[in-house]
């Protein structure tokens, strides 16, 4: 109850200070002017982080006043608030923003603070002083469209907020819960379109206090110290994946990682069509998944949290490859960098090095994964000795049958069903294969049989998701139906393979200034079907869809419709175009 009655509290002091931040922002000289290298494009009140930070402060003053381990990050969050408010008033060098961050990790992890990520102390209280700084600056780079940071932020506060309260530190939930609640104030009025953004002010603070009040999680109810390890990874794993993505492509660009950019993940989803709200919400459910994850990881035994999340950790890869081959730059703009690296990526033998690289993994997970189901994540010690030991044998047998069998040959841009039986038939033969050389080697005692039936299974399943990730991804993220704005409405005459093609070009490619209202075949059986989406009309019901619809040109994409038929329809009013792949 006292966790509600300081999120309530919290909130509408968020909200309150928000509107009066906006405002006193013009009267304090406290604006973002537009820039080449950031989004938005008017003048915007940057006194956010104001609104936020006092929020919190009286919240944090009026309910969790007997919380006193907690006042060195307050002290040290209140530290970055300063410098990034004098940052965004006069712009201070990035390398001094660097050090105040480094003095503020240094003295949280002085009174005590710290990553349990190994045995040792002081690489614990390195990994915390990376860590602090980290996700100080993702969040900070996160900040690059409305609402992103903002509603990141609220998310990982929930699940922070959850995870404490499952460890019983029912005070200590009381700080996310607030620091959630100051966020979500302001979010109202960041959301896209934003009339207010927090500045470094804020997204430093945002960023410093997440990834402290991360640190004062303990053990709790939990199963496994594996969950302990990963869950403030998975919470945050937004700002984690976003940063990362920007400073490797900046990197190799030959850009400035504090530079700003038009580089970043929401961006790249914007630059592949997706409208900017959705872009941030695309966004905010990622960072749900990563949080529902979090929290799935405490509640399972360690061999089981060994085995999500590296897959959790392959999907974010896939997705991390795919938005970084989008173009977000134009031509003329693109760093030089850039471009060659462009060029040597496209190098054929260098794409086959890193697909044998990653089925090498693939065939560990799936291995792996096999022996956690087949012993229902309690694997005894002579299994896992059995699977140590055989280990290096199956990769051997099931890459080398996968070189044989033909699955380097194909291109996972445009793999379809020829690809995923050549894939089906060589992880099935390697599984096989490989189950009978380790029965040799053990003399058929001591493994399982079940286990190399569900490895089989497994790395069937992730070698041909793994090919067909890109195809997946372009058909979740990418939008369909966005059409040109003076787009006319067209009929597409032939439900066949022909009529697959031609609706496929025309929803890639908006130029072509049409808007299919569905198909029409003569075959009465196909009649109120649907096909990618459209529905498959009567050729009866023509003259009816170009009334009701305006339409004015029909697209054939069959050879087999009856010029007869046609010569009908023109009566209408209607012109038509067929459809034709030419050989020059």
């Amino acid at each position: 109850m006292r966790i509600l009655l300081a999120f309530l509290f919290v909130f509408v002091c968020g909200t309150v200070l928000t509107i009066i931040a906006r405002k006193l922002a013009p009267r304090a000289g406290l604006m973002s002017a537009p820039r080449d290298d950031r989004w938005h494009q008017k003048p915007t009140p940057l006194l956010g982080g104001v609104a936020i930070y006092l929020s919190f402060a009286l919240g944090s003053l009026v309910f969790a006043g007997n919380l006193a381990n907690a006042y060195p990050i307050l002290a040290a969050g209140t530290m970055l608030f300063l410098t990034g408010l004098i940052d965004d008033r006069v712009h201070i060098k990035p390398y001094t923003k660097l050090v105040v961050q480094l003095i503020a990790a240094s003295l949280t992890v002085y009174f005590g603070f710290h990553l349990p990520w190994v045995e040792y102390q002081w690489i614990n209280d390195l990994l915390t002083i990376f860590w602090l700084v980290g996700i100080t600056n993702a969040i900070n780079l996160l900040d690059n469209m409305d609402g992103l940071a903002g509603g990141v932020t609220v998310i990982a506060c929930a699940f922070l907020t959850i995870t404490f309260l499952l460890n019983g530190q029912v005070l200590e939930a009381q700080l996310p819960a607030m620091l959630g609640a100051a966020t979500l104030g302001f979010l109202i009025f960041n959301f896209n379109p934003a009339s207010i953004f927090m500045g470094d002010s804020g997204s430093m603070f945002l960023g410093f206090m997440l990834s402290s009040i991360a640190l004062l999680s303990g053990t709790g109810r939990v199963r496994n110290l594996t969950s302990v390890l990963l869950s403030p990874l998975l919470i945050l794993m937004i700002p984690i994946f976003d940063t990362c993505m920007v400073t490797v492509t900046r990197k190799l660009s030959g850009r400035k990682v504090s530079q700003g950019g038009r580089d970043h993940s929401s961006h790249r989803l914007v630059a592949l069509g997706v409208p900017e709200r959705r872009a941030v919400l695309l966004l905010y459910v990622f960072a749900a998944v990563s949080g529902i994850l979090a929290l799935m990881v405490r509640l399972v035994e360690t061999p089981w949290a060994l085995t999500i999340v590296p897959a959790f950790a392959l999907v974010v890869l896939f997705l991390g490859l795919y938005l970084g081959k989008v173009r977000i730059y134009e031509e003329g703009e693109q760093p030089a960098g850039l471009r060659i690296i462009n060029a040597i990526a496209g190098f054929s033998y260098k794409r086959r090095i890193f697909e044998v690289l990653l089925d090498v993994v693939l065939v560990t997970l799936a291995y792996y994964g096999a022996y956690v189901i087949r012993w229902d994540g309690r694997l005894p010690s002579e299994q896992l000795s059995i699977f140590m030991r055989t280990l290096p044998l199956v990769i051997i047998v099931e890459m080398a049958v996968f070189l044989v069998g033909g699955v380097y040959r194909g291109l996972w841009r445009y793999a379809g069903i020829k690809d995923l039986i050549v894939i089906a038939r060589s992880a099935l033969a390697g599984a096989a294969l490989s189950m009978l050389v380790v029965f040799l080697v053990y003399w058929f005692k001591g493994p399982s049989r079940g286990v190399f039936l569900v490895n089989g299974l497994l790395i069937l399943v992730i070698a041909g998701a793994s090919r067909l990730s890109f195809r997946l991804l372009r058909e979740m993220i990418e939008p369909n139906g966005e059409h040109h704005p003076d787009a006319q409405p067209i009929l597409i005459y032939g439900a066949g393979d022909g009529g697959e093609l031609l609706i496929k070009e025309l929803s890639k490619n908006p130029d072509y200034r049409y808007v299919p209202i569905g198909f029409v075949d003569d075959d009465q059986r196909k009649a109120g079907k649907v096909m990618h989406g459209y529905r498959i009309f009567a050729s009866s019901q023509v003259p009816d869809l170009i009334r009701t619809h305006g339409i004015t040109e029909i697209l054939v994409s069959s050879v087999k419709v009856p010029e007869t038929r046609l010569d009908y329809l023109r009566r209408f009013g209607v012109s038509f175009k067929k459809m034709s792949i030419r050989l020059e």
